[in-house]
C-alpha cells in the first residue's frame, strides 16, 4: 500500500511540473518604424502671411510604415533644454504656440513599432502669434515701469503643490513663515518686473542668501549642484531674462479663477519664488498688492502655487 501511495504521489508530481512549464512568447520580427512623415497646416497661412493669421494655430498629423504609437514635443529652436514628449494619439492634435511674434518652433516625433523599437524625425517652423495683455495686468505686476515682488510669507498658502489637473493646492499649502527656520532664501529673494521704453519686459531676480530650489534635472538654473536636497543654494545670487505675456498654456477651465494669461521667461537664467524647470506661470490672480501663480512643478504631474506680495 506503501509502495501504491508512493507511486501515485509521484505521479502528480511529475503532473505538477509537467503542467507549470514555462510558456515562452514571441514579438515576431522588431520591424523598425520608417518613413516618418509630419504633416503641419499652419493655420492662417497664406503667400499674404507666410507665418500664419496671429493664432498660433498648427494642424500636425503624423505617419509611418510600420509604428503603432506615436510620442510628440516642441521646443523653440534657441531653447535647448528638454523636450518633453507626450502621447500623440491617433497621430493627429492642434497645438497652439504663444510666444508673441515670429518664432521657430522645432516638431519632434518619435515612432515606436512592436516590441518598442524606435525612430525619430524632427520638423522647424516659424509661427505667428499674436498677444496682448489686458493693460491692467501690466500695470498691476510692473506699476508702467518698475516693480519688485517677493514671497509672502505672511499668509497660509504661499507655497502649495497639487496633482496638475487640480487648480487648487489640495496636496499641501505653507504655513505663515513656514520656511524661516529651513530656507529663508525663500522670502529674501526678490523679483523685479519691468516694461521697458521699447514695449520689451524684463525681469531681474536678487537673491542675496541663494535660491530656493532642489538641484540636478530638478532645475535649470546656472550653478546648482548636481546632487543635494531641497533648500537654499547660494551658487546663484541672481540674473536677468526677458519674458513675455502669453495665452496660458496650464489648460485651467474659464470657469475657474485666472486671467488666462501667463508669464513666459525667456530663458533660465532667473525664476520667480521657486528655482525650478518651468518658465511658464500662469497669472491666477494680480492686483496692485498680491499677485498668485501657478506653474508647473518640478516633479511631472505636479503644478505649483506661489502667492507674492510688493517689496517693502
Amino acid at each position: 500500500m506503501k509502495n501504491i501511495k508512493y507511486i501515485i504521489s509521484l505521479i502528480l508530481t511529475i503532473t505538477f511540473f509537467v503542467g507549470c512549464e514555462k510558456e515562452t512568447y514571441e514579438f515576431g520580427d522588431l520591424t523598425t518604424p520608417t518613413n516618418i512623415v509630419i504633416n503641419t497646416e499652419i493655420v492662417g497661412q497664406s503667400s499674404a502671411f507666410p507665418d500664419g493669421d496671429g493664432s498660433g494655430l498648427v494642424k500636425i498629423s503624423v505617419t509611418a510604415d510600420n509604428a503603432f504609437t506615436y510620442h510628440i514635443g516642441y521646443n523653440k529652436l534657441d531653447d535647448y533644454g528638454n523636450v518633453n514628449l507626450v502621447v500623440l494619439p491617433g497621430g493627429v492634435t492642434t497645438k497652439k504656440f504663444t510666444n508673441p511674434g515670429i518664432n521657430t518652433f522645432r516638431i519632434t516625433v518619435v515612432a515606436f513599432g512592436k516590441g518598442g523599437v524606435s525612430s525619430n524625425l524632427t520638423k522647424d517652423i516659424s509661427v505667428r502669434s499674436d498677444f496682448v495683455p489686458d493693460p491692467l495686468i501690466v500695470t498691476a505686476l510692473t506699476n508702467n515701469g518698475s516693480k519688485t515682488w517677493i514671497v509672502d510669507k505672511d499668509v497660509t498658502g504661499h507655497l502649495g503643490v497639487a496633482p496638475w489637473a487640480s487648480f487648487t493646492p489640495i496636496w499641501w499649502e505653507a504655513g505663515i513663515n513656514e520656511k524661516v527656520a529651513c530656507c529663508n532664501c525663500f522670502y529674501t529673494a526678490k523679483f523685479k518686473f519691468t516694461k521697458n521704453a521699447n514695449g520689451t519686459f524684463t525681469l531681474n531676480v536678487d537673491a542675496p542668501d541663494g535660491a530656493f530650489t532642489k538641484t540636478g534635472a530638478l532645475t535649470f538654473l546656472p550653478g546648482i549642484p548636481a546632487s543635494g536636497a531641497e533648500g537654499c543654494y547660494s551658487e546663484y545670487t541672481g540674473g536677468t531674462s526677458n519674458f513675455n505675456f502669453i495665452p496660458a498654456s496650464t489648460g485651467i477651465p474659464l470657469s475657474n479663477p485666472s486671467t488666462q494669461t501667463s508669464i513666459k521667461l525667456d530663458d533660465h537664467n532667473t525664476f520667480i519664488g521657486y528655482g525650478a524647470t518651468q518658465d511658464e506661470y500662469e497669472i491666477l490672480a494680480i492686483t496692485s498688492s498680491y499677485m498668485y501663480l501657478r506653474a508647473q512643478g518640478t516633479e511631472t504631474g505636479n503644478s505649483w502655487y506661489l502667492k507674492l506680495k510688493p517689496a517693502p
